[in-house]
């Protein structure tokens, strides 16, 4: 019992990342300059500790391969890992601020995933989307850090 406590307690530190850390264990080092460079540019400094989560878990979520890391797949897009970091960053800030003008109504990320991966859309036909909102809730729960 002692043995399996311990195990558990040496694996609990892998399940809470910051976001950039999430980003340099799923993509490495250069990925992760990237994206806090992402970040960094297209959020607000004041909402960077809110957002950074959800454009991390949003990665994970996505799971896209190499040019589509982050589910962009917009003509104006340029191909690239901080293309994809950066347009990604920038729709979670602007959306943000959709959500804030429209009243705060709801849930963000649900506001967010029915801009982001909306059901039914006619790009996923294999329906995808619908795991999208619960992913990204988990892993933006995983990546936000708590200071106290």
């Amino acid at each position: 019992m002692k043995a399996l406590l311990t195990a558990l307690l040496l694996c609990a530190p892998a399940l809470a990342q910051s976001p950039t850390q999430a980003i340099q264990a799923k993509d490495g080092k250069a990925c992760a300059s990237m994206f806090d460079d992402a970040v960094r540019v297209n959020i607000r400094p004041e909402l960077r500790k809110e957002l950074a989560p959800i454009v991390a878990a949003i990665r994970y979520a996505e799971n896209g391969g190499k040019g589509k890391e982050y589910g962009i797949i917009h003509a104006r897009c340029p191909k690239g890992y901080r293309s994809q970091a950066g347009w990604c960053a920038a729709t979670v800030q602007k959306n943000y601020d959709r959500w804030v003008k429209a009243g705060r109504k709801g849930e963000y990320i649900a506001f967010l995933a029915s801009r982001y991966a909306p059901i039914d859309a006619d790009n996923d036909p294999n329906g995808l989307n619908h795991n999208w909102l619960p992913n990204v809730r988990k892993f933006r729960k995983r990546f936000t850090t708590t200071t106290k």
